[in-house]
């Protein structure tokens, strides 16, 4: 039996090419990735505990969104020394920036406990409510390996002053564990 040959119209393959392209839109919104994308802004996601040594517990949590002063997100960090010093402080965040692998936040403090030990010093919780204090992340890749983290209050001791918004130091600090993932975004710019 001789074997025959259907062509299509090109009308029908168009619209056999539009059908299979809104069934993978589909799929893409319901796992959230068509969502994601629909939406492009910087970002500064994670949480770590630093490299340090044993007795001494310092770790953070961001998740950060958005450009500049319209960022929004939260903080949390915890510094534990021994069996008498025990640090929390978190927040809400308020500046962004991010170039490449590198991200500056800054944010509000809006909860603090402060356990203070002997010859630590330390402000007390009610001294942190309402001051601004900046974190900068190196994201070395996935995993966190080769992360780094830097926070305003680095040369200081312990936070007491606020810094200007999205303002801190270098990322010195390495991970123990953890990971930070920065997503960079800029607004377009106009041709100079």
């Amino acid at each position: 039996m001789p074997q025959v040959r259907r062509r299509r119209s090109l009308p029908s393959v168009i619209v056999a090419l539009g059908v299979c392209a809104a069934v993978i839109a589909g799929v893409a919104a319901t796992d959230g990735t068509a969502v994601a994308q629909a939406k492009d802004e910087p970002s500064l996601v994670g949480s770590v505990k630093l490299k340090r040594k044993p007795g001494d517990d310092v770790r953070f949590t961001i998740d950060a969104h958005g450009f500049a002063d319209k960022a929004q997100g939260t903080f949390d960090v915890s510094h534990q020394h021994g069996k008498d010093f025990d640090a929390r402080f978190k927040g809400r965040i308020d500046c962004l920036l991010t170039g490449g692998p590198v991200a500056v936040a800054t944010g509000i403090v809006t909860d603090a406990q402060v356990k203070a030990a002997p010859g630590i010093p330390v402000p007390p919780a009610e001294e942190l409510k309402g001051k601004r204090f900046g974190f900068t992340i190196l994201d070395g890749g996935k995993g966190g390996k080769k992360d780094r983290l830097g926070y305003s209050w680095a040369m200081d001791g312990f936070p007491v002053n606020s810094v200007g918004k999205c303002v801190s130091s270098a990322p010195f600090e390495t991970l123990e564990k953890g990971d930070f993932t920065v997503h960079h975004w800029g607004p377009p710019r106009s041709g100079a």
